[in-house]
């Protein structure tokens, strides 16, 4: 019942929040509209069929099934019927001028930057949790290319092409983001600095390339496969790997690669389960396909990831300046694609920004907060885009038209409209398609487990100490 409630408690607070966020981008444009004097007919939240709707001044106000963006219709925008629909047999009004069209569509991304900024100043207030995960490397094989560069277990990675590290997440950011496949890696080692260099090779399971080291941490068995040796000596989903051979596992692919090494030997395997450490006796059996061994389990990182909360949080320029160099970082990753390996299908669709949000809200809501600026600012920069159907398209037209004095054709307009509504769509099938596909990797995020950890404010130099309380 609790993990039904909690589960339900996710769900709204993830509406909620996009919900939001839509919601202020087209009153945005909804209020500009009616301040400027133009016609509006229907202000809504979500597309689809209609869950609520009110008409009222002649306007209906709706909330529908879909909730992946909203619409306000104004008959003297131009607006795609493909995705809004229209009052057919109706007489069109007149014309609003280029500068009302102007003020109309730059008011939604506006009211977004608005908001995200009051939501930035709320993650100044009640702090950040940070991830206290440093870029601690794990096992190095002794036949490697990273071996042969100096690098051993227990080196901290600090940075990569000279811009420091703090994290993994950091690290792979890093690589996956550039348009090289050689890096020059610091690492620390007991107080003293070196700097190598390594290529990046790319995952098959992600299309990222990504650096051949893998973090000090303990395996997770995350699953048993019935009928295999894992489940035949009593392993279960949430034991943590200690050692295996005697050697004690610093990481996953260490321990699988033992034990492919060992097929059809009997070897000793300490876990961990809960507070008591146990001690198995398993042997792994010949996969035919390879010759090497297999146990039957599905094997994964760490669950456990602790945070640290920073307060006061980032100030709101602090925010959006990360914002804004990530946004720049994907977009010039995008651009060389050829370079980097990252394509539109790596970009998320509304799946992926639900799922996301949703592992966030499920932490700490003020991850979840920090995640709605970035949101935010997103869908403002997306939508000053100077596409057709976006805002920035309007804009695009709007200053057309003034240059030109005089309205451009409602046919050309209308099908360039409806051309871009229809590559919009067809867009979002396409990265919600890899989204599905992601739908694992998403749900690791549900299965870490969070700790989070007050930490207190260092004392200002001379200040008197803290009263103490009995």
């Amino acid at each position: 019942m609790v993990d039904f409630l909690f589960w339900i408690y996710v769900a709204a607070a993830v509406v909620l929040m996009f919900g939001a966020s839509v919601f202020v981008h087209e009153l945005g444009h909804f209020l500009v509209a009616r301040w400027r004097g133009m016609k509006v007919e229907a202000f809504a939240i979500g597309f689809g069929p209609r869950i609520w709707s009110r008409v009222r001044d002649g306007i209906e106000y709706s909330v529908r099934w879909i909730p992946a963006g909203g619409f306000v219709r104004l008959p003297q925008m131009i607006t795609s019927e493909t995705l809004e629909g229209g009052k057919s047999g109706a007489p069109p009004p007149p014309p609003a001028p280029p500068l009302s069209k102007i003020l109309v569509s730059v008011a939604g991304p506006l009211m977004n930057v608005g908001f995200a900024f009051l939501v930035a100043v709320a993650v100044f207030f009640t702090g950040l949790p940070v991830p206290v995960n440093p870029a601690i490397i794990g096992h190095v094989p002794e036949d490697s290319p990273e071996y042969a560069a100096g690098l051993r277990a227990g080196d901290r990675i600090v940075a990569v092409n000279g811009q420091p590290v703090s994290s993994w997440e950091d690290v792979t950011e890093r690589v996956v983001l550039s348009r090289t496949n050689v890096f020059a890696v610091t690492f620390e080692r007991e107080g003293r600095r070196e700097t190598v260099t390594l290529t990046a090779k790319v995952n098959r399971e992600l299309g990222w390339k990504m650096l051949a080291l893998e973090p000090q941490e303990h395996p997770v068995v995350r699953g048993v496969l019935p009928g295999s040796a894992a489940e035949a000596v009593g392993l279960q989903p949430g034991d943590v790997v200690r050692s295996f051979a005697g050697v004690p596992i610093a990481g996953r692919e260490q321990f699988i690669k033992l034990i492919q090494q060992r097929p059809g030997e009997a070897t000793e395997l300490v876990i961990q389960r809960g507070e008591r450490e146990v001690t198995l006796t398993i042997t792994p059996r010949i996969n035919p396909a390879t010759g090497k061994g297999f146990i039957g389990a599905e094997i994964g990182g760490s669950e456990r990831v602790v945070y640290q909360v920073r307060r006061p949080g980032p100030t709101p320029w602090e925010n959006f300046r990360e914002v804004w160099q990530r946004t720049v970082g994907t977009l010039g990753a995008l651009l060389h694609s050829k370079e980097t390996g990252v394509g539109a299908k790596d970009l998320s669709g509304p799946v992926g920004i639900f799922a996301f949000l949703a592992a966030q809200v499920s932490i700490d809501y003020r991850l979840a907060l920090n995640f709605l600026v970035l949101l935010n600012l997103n869908l403002a920069i997306l939508n000053l885009l100077p596409i057709p159907v976006l805002d920035g398209g309007h804009i695009l037209m709007a200053l057309v038209e003034w240059v030109r004095g005089r309205p451009l054709s409602v046919r050309v307009v209308e099908y360039t409209t409806t051309g871009f509504a229809m590559l919009l769509l067809s867009f979002i099938l396409y990265v919600t398609f890899f989204d599905l596909k992601r739908l694992p990797l998403f749900r690791l995020l549900f299965d870490r487990q969070a700790e989070i950890q007050q930490v207190e404010p260092a004392p200002t130099p001379g200040a008197p100490p803290a009263p103490v309380r009995p």
